[in-house]
């Protein structure tokens, strides 16, 4: 039932989940993920707009590429799962409006401080819960496109399954827990490697 190349599901997620496999760090990321995606909407507002509305049609919203990655993210999700992606798409479109609001009342000069602190307390958060707790460095330093695109997906369906038993199809727990098995085994034969 899964797809192949792009739009396997089953490879994202047991790739991120294998640098995610610890109880503490996955509530760390469920917690700051989606306010690093929100909080980079808010900077993104601030790109020249691609296109420009008529003259009292555009309340705040930009045609910009926070609105051009927000379409980009929302679009793969609902790919990879109709059901998971779409609710995923809708936070994401949820995010860019909340974030134009935001930014047009904050102005540049104060929304690049908040962007920044919340930036460095969420990502400080992430680091703290791999070095820490998982004891494995981030899946952005060996794929950094994946890790950025499938953080907010990979937080949503980790609450999914564990809050409501939600699986894509039937069978995809299963199967992405033997992959994440097989790649925290090789994982550790590596570091063991390179300790002896």
């Amino acid at each position: 039932m899964g797809r192949i190349g792009l739009f396997d599901l089953e490879r994202h997620f047991a790739f991120y989940g294998a640098y995610h496999s610890n109880p503490v760090n996955i509530l760390i990321h469920t917690l700051f993920v989606w306010p690093i995606l929100f909080t980079s909407l808010v900077l993104l507002y601030f790109t020249p707009s691609l296109y420009t509305f008529p003259a009292g049609l555009s309340h705040g919203f930009l045609l910009n590429f926070g609105f051009v990655f927000t379409a980009i993210y929302a679009l793969f999700y609902v790919c990879l799962d109709k059901k998971a992606g779409s609710l995923a798409a809708l936070l994401c479109v949820l995010c860019w409006v909340g974030a134009s609001l935001l930014a047009g009342r904050l102005g540049f000069s104060l929304a690049w401080k908040v962007v920044l602190a919340a930036q460095l307390f969420c990502w400080t958060g992430q680091f703290i819960g791999h070095g820490v707790f998982e004891k494995r460095a981030p899946a952005l330093l060996d794929n950094l496109v994946q890790a950025f695109l499938m953080a907010p997906f990979f937080v949503l369906l980790e609450v999914l399954q564990t809050a409501f038993g939600y699986e894509p199809y039937p069978g995809f727990h299963a199967s992405v827990k033997e992959k994440i098995d097989a790649n925290l085994k090789e994982w550790c034969e590596k570091k063991q490697k390179k300790i002896s």
